[in-house]
């Protein structure tokens, strides 16, 4: 192991890190603004979105990133829509995101008792309020723990980056790798980065988790 290769090298994986965690938590909130939306959309049963929300659902949780990423890059253009290369990483993590995190919020929304919208409603608060103050907070809170799981999920489909040209940490790796065959000390590099960027996520989410449940069942 060359470590002074890796200390070299360290100034790279520091940029690369940066573009990867701004990029990847854009798409993040991109995809959990699109799966509220979607996943309020279907609990309204409201006709045409419903129909719409349900076919992106499906397309998207259907298809792999690499393959949305190449559409939206390279096909786009073809018909006049070119977008530059974070654009383009934004878009296709928050469009995947986004069909995840509907079903997670949907699902969290099924778990609320109709109950507590018609007890909500009996208090005098309209249809709109009820959800908007009761149910939504409550599928939201029994939601984190899948919401938790798509961020990491996300985040580590920041790999596929690299094939749209962006510096992301597997560019890095992948370019450094091919200039100065230092595969041990580059492949390294990648997983303890990568792990400085998702160990947080994890445990945070971990805290928070048991935070909620604690809230909601008590000690």
């Amino acid at each position: 192991m060359d470590f002074e290769a890796m200390r070299e090298y360290l100034p790279l994986f520091k940029d690369a890190l940066a573009l990867t965690v701004r990029i990847g938590w854009q798409g993040v909130l991109l995809a959990f603004l699109i799966g509220i939306a979607c996943a309020i959309i279907q609990h309204m049963r409201l006709p045409v979105l419903r129909t719409v929300a349900a076919v992106y659902i499906e397309l998207f949780r259907n298809t792999p990133l690499l393959v949305q990423l190449f559409f939206l890059y390279f096909a786009l253009p073809k018909i006049g829509l070119r977008i530059s290369a974070e654009l383009c990483g934004v878009l296709g993590l928050g469009l995947l995101g986004g069909a995840y995190m509907a079903e997670t919020i949907r699902s969290g929304l099924e778990s609320i008792a109709p109950i507590q919208s018609e007890s909500a409603q009996s208090l005098g608060m309209t249809g709109m309020q009820a959800f908007r103050y009761v149910i939504l907070p409550q599928a939201v809170s029994r939601s984190v723990p899948g919401l938790i799981a798509n961020v990491i999920f996300l985040l580590k489909e920041t790999s596929v980056f690299s094939t749209v040209s962006l510096m992301d940490l597997m560019f890095t790796a992948k370019d450094l790798i091919g200039m100065y065959a230092k595969t041990m000390e580059c492949l390294t590099l990648l997983v303890v980065f990568y792990l400085i960027m998702l160990l947080p996520v994890s445990v945070l989410g971990s805290l928070v988790e048991r935070r909620l449940r604690h809230a909601e069942f008590g000690p």
